[in-house]
C-alpha cells in the first residue's frame, strides 16, 4: 500500500534490530543443532533396531540406568540454558541501557483503539499513524527515543526491521529507541490483541535523509492553509461533531479523542493503514467509517451529500 517492504526481523535496518537478529540466529543455530542430534538418533534407532525377517519377536535384553547418559542429558541442557541466558541478558542490557544523547529525537506514541497518536514534544508536532524520523549517519549518529503510552487497553509497539516488541500498558510508561541506518519506508503493527480492529492498527515509519526530515518538520509546524474555495466546508467542519474529537490548528477545533487533522493530506493512508488517503476514500470514511473499518469508534456524520462534499473539499486542503 505504501511502497514499504514486507516487514521482517531478518532484514534489520536499525541498530537494536541488528542486535535482536544476532540473538535470534544464535537461538536458531542451537535449536537446529538439538533438532539434528535428536532427529538423527531417532532415525538411527529406527533403522538399526527395526524388526527384520527371522526375528522371533521376543523383546531384546533391557538396560536400566546409565550414569553417562543421565549426566549428558542433564549437563548439556544446563549449559545451553546458561549460554542463552547470559547472551540474552547481555543484549537486553546493551539495548535497554542506551541513554539518549543531546541531539536525540524525542517522540511520544500513544496507542488508541485502533490508531496511533504521535507527538514530537520538542518540535510542537502532533500527527497520527505515520512516524517520520531522520536517518542515522555513522559519522553523525542520531537515535529516536520513543515514549510509549496507552489511552485504553494493552497494545504492543512492533517495528520488525527497526526494533523488537514493546508493550503499551494503561497507566504505565515504557521507553524504546530506534536508529535507522538507511532511508526508506517500513511497516509496523500492534502486536497485542486489542479488540476487533487489532489487525487494522498499522504503523508506517518513514526514514528521511536529514535535509528531507527538516523539510517535513517545517511543513508540519505550519498551520493548515485555509483555501478560500473550501470556506463552506470549513464552516461545516466547525459546526458538527468533528471539532469534539479532532484538532485543526488555527480553527476552534481542539478535540483530543481522534487524530490531529491539521496536516491530514500529508499522510499516505487513513484509518491507520486500512485505505489510501484519497478524496474518494476520505469521503467514504467520513460518511461511514465502518464501511472501511468495521468497529471503528468514529461515528458516521450523517451529512447530506452537499454538506459531505463541502466537508471533504475542506479536508483535502489540509496538507
Amino acid at each position: 500500500m505504501t511502497g514499504a517492504s514486507t516487514p521482517s526481523m531478518f532484514a534489520p535496518v536499525s541498530t537494536p534490530a541488528f542486535a535482536i537478529r544476532e540473538v535470534s540466529f544464535l537461538v536458531l543455530a542451537i535449536a537446529t543443532f538439538i533438532f539434528v542430534v535428536v532427529a538423527g538418533l531417532t532415525v538411527y534407532a529406527i533403522i538399526r533396531y527395526r524388526r527384520r525377517p527371522g526375528d522371533d519377536g521376543r523383546e531384546p535384553p533391557q538396560m536400566y540406568g546409565s550414569a553417562q547418559i543421565e549426566l549428558a542429558w542433564t549437563v548439556v541442557p544446563f549449559l545451553i540454558v546458561i549460554i542463552l541466558f547470559l547472551t540474552t541478558a547481555r543484549y537486553i542490557f546493551a539495548i535497554e541501557g542506551r541513554a539518549p544523547t543531546a541531539q536525540a529525537l524525542e517522540v511520544t506514541i500513544v496507542g488508541n483503539q485502533w490508531w496511533w497518536e504521535i507527538r514530537y514534544p520538542k518540535l510542537g508536532i502532533v500527527t497520527a499513524n505515520e512516524l517520520h524520523v531522520p536517518v542515522s549517519d555513522p559519522a553523525n549518529p542520531i537515535q529516536t527515543f520513543i515514549t510509549l503510552q496507552s489511552a485504553d487497553v494493552i497494545h504492543s509497539f512492533w517495528l520488525p526491521q527497526l526494533h523488537g516488541k514493546t508493550d503499551l500498558v494503561p497507566g504505565k510508561t515504557n521507553r524504546t529507541w530506534i536508529e535507522p541506518l538507511v532511508p526508506g519506508t517500513f511497516l509496523g503493527q500492534c502486536a497485542e490483541y486489542c479488540g476487533l480492529q487489532h489487525a487494522g492498527m498499522l504503523l508506517i515509519v518513514t526514514v528521511h535523509p536529514r535535509d528531507e526530515f527538516a523539510q517535513w518538520v517545517a511543513a508540519q509546524q505550519a498551520q493548515a492553509a485555509d483555501a478560500p474555495a473550501a470556506r463552506a466546508g470549513r464552516e461545516v467542519f466547525v459546526s458538527v461533531a468533528c471539532i469534539n474529537c479532532h484538532t485543526v490548528r488555527g480553527t476552534p477545533a481542539n478535540g483530543v479523542f481522534g487524530p490531529d487533522l491539521t496536516h491530514l493530506m500529508s499522510r499516505a493512508t487513513i484509518g491507520a493503514g486500512v485505505a489510501r488517503n484519497t478524496p474518494e476514500n476520505l469521503r467514504a470514511w467520513v460518511k461511514d467509517p465502518t464501511s472501511l473499518k468495521p468497529g471503528a469508534l468514529m461515528p458516521a456524520m450523517k451529512l447530506s451529500d452537499d454538506k459531505l462534499d463541502q466537508l471533504v473539499a475542506y479536508l483535502v486542503t489540509l496538507r
